[in-house]
């Protein structure tokens, strides 16, 4: 009955932690209880207040003391997220607090058993119980959420502020003014070291940072596509309450564009992704992948596979080197060297003859001239090819993965109408994956499958599960 009684008082002190987080102070909450009624309440508000005093705890011993009508607090408890410092643990035992009761450790500056314990000196004439770790994973929770959001926000705040390399290009905003369907604004990251100051373009829809039960889709792109890709998969994982990050590969999309194609390789893309993924300490993370996607993304998991929960996969493949690539795949290779600047917004109509002329004008937004399609000219020939190509080692180890320590929910789509990577390539691919099921195989859709992508992100939502 008491520990149930406790989880109540605790949960309160929660919620204020929760509405100091809202006025954007450190989220600490603390409730004082007397002979089981709560007579007090705090927040964290030395910002608002601009008091270094005013920390929850001596925010709700100041009411409690006033709704008592004495500075002695001996017959009450006072419940608090956070262990409390040095200046709101004197506080407490000068009030002769019947008892704290508190949540997360605090190994920098809590003085209740971290750093030092004021409470358990014997000098003191008087003792004030102590119980420490109760609903700590909570209160943990709520402070590492909004420290990562307060970083994420430094880095909005600066995102303006990318200098453009002498080296790069930059598609003007006003290219991707008025896009049909896409109305995501953009973020932007330059301070990944491998990105060595270029700046990499990604959409963040839908995170919610008290949840920790919420997937997250990440949703790669391939060559000469960018995130636009997915805007008709997007909403869906949206209206489902998860999170979607979609970036643009260095060279597409609202990214910068090295001018010389010899930027462009393997390692440094894969690279960029892992560094990305850390960044963003991505969770419970569906890995969507098409194209270049998976050439690249299918090398991700094994390298942190305790962040991933799932694979969408479509019409992509692991290229090993050790077995010959697709005539398809070669008949593609070939007319892009023949034709380094063909137009992108002709083959996307060519093999999606539903698409609007805007939305297939949209696939050119990127790229204004041939000085920005360095991207474009360069990935056809960074397919691994033979066993010594640049990503053929770790496409391999990546095959391995897949085959034998892949423990996560798979579901294959396929676009049927695809000649480069197609029905055939994509049954190799899934005999590669552990527990993957048979193929949601659209008949009418062609290599970029996901301009039919609504109905695989619907049935998505349904498959994939924490």
């Amino acid at each position: 009955m008491l520990e149930e009684a406790s989880g109540r008082w605790m949960a309160l002190a929660l919620a204020e932690a929760g509405l100091a987080a809202a006025a954007g102070e450190v989220p600490v909450g603390a409730v004082v209880v007397r002979r089981g009624e709560v007579i007090a309440t705090g927040r964290n508000a030395p910002v608002d207040a601009h008091d270094p005093t005013a920390h929850a705890e001596i925010v709700a011993l100041r009411a409690a003391a006033l709704a008592v009508g004495n500075y002695r607090l001996d017959d009450c408890e006072l419940y608090v997220t956070l262990e409390p410092c040095a200046m709101c643990s004197g506080a407490m035992l000068h009030a002769r607090l019947k008892r704290v009761v508190f949540g997360a450790f605090d190994p920098k500056t809590g003085a209740a058993g971290s750093v030092v314990n004021l409470f358990a000196q014997p000098q003191l004439n008087h003792q004030t119980g102590l119980q420490g770790g109760m609903m700590a994973v909570d209160s943990a929770a709520l402070l590492q959420n909004f420290f990562r959001q307060r970083r994420a926000d430094q880095r909005d705040e600066a995102k303006m502020n990318h200098p453009l390399r002498e080296d790069a290009l930059r598609t003007a905003d006003t290219a991707f003014n008025g896009l049909p369907n896409y109305p995501w604004p953009p973020n932007y990251i330059s301070d990944l070291q491998t990105l060595g100051g270029l700046r990499l373009h990604y959409l963040d829809e839908g995170r919610v940072a008290a949840r920790t039960d919420q997937l997250t889709y990440l949703c790669l792109h391939g060559n000469p596509a960018w995130s636009y890709l997915y805007r008709k998969m997007i909403p869906a994982f949206l209206q489902a309450g998860h999170r979607v990050i979609a970036p643009d590969l260095i060279g597409f999309g609202k990214s910068d564009k090295p001018k010389k194609d010899s930027f462009h390789s393997f390692s440094t893309h894969r690279q960029i992704l892992l560094e990305l993924v850390e960044r963003l300490d991505l969770q419970n993370v569906v890995l969507v992948v098409q194209d270049w996607g998976g050439i690249l993304g299918l090398t991700l998991p094994m390298a942190a596979q305790q962040r991933y929960i799932g694979l969408l996969v479509m019409n992509t493949m692991l290229a090993c080197g050790d077995a010959p690539l697709s005539k398809g795949f070669l008949a593609w290779r070939e007319m892009c060297t023949n034709n380094p600047d063909f137009d992108v917004a002709r083959l996307f109509a060519r093999g999606n003859p539903d698409m609007s002329p805007e939305a297939c004008a949209a696939y050119n937004a990127p790229f204004p001239d041939r000085g920005h399609r360095a991207a474009t000219r360069a990935f056809p020939a960074m397919v691994p090819e033979f066993e010594n190509s640049d990503g053929a080692d770790v496409s391999r180890d990546a095959r391995r993965f897949w085959q034998s320590r892949w423990t996560g929910q798979t579901l294959m789509a396929i676009g049927a109408q695809d000649p480069v990577l197609g029905l055939p390539v994509m049954r190799e691919l899934q005999g590669f994956i552990n527990g993957c099921g048979e193929p949601l195989v659209l008949e009418g859709a062609g290599h970029f499958v996901q301009e039919q992508g609504e109905q695989i992100a619907r049935h998505a939502v349904h498959f994939f599960k924490l």
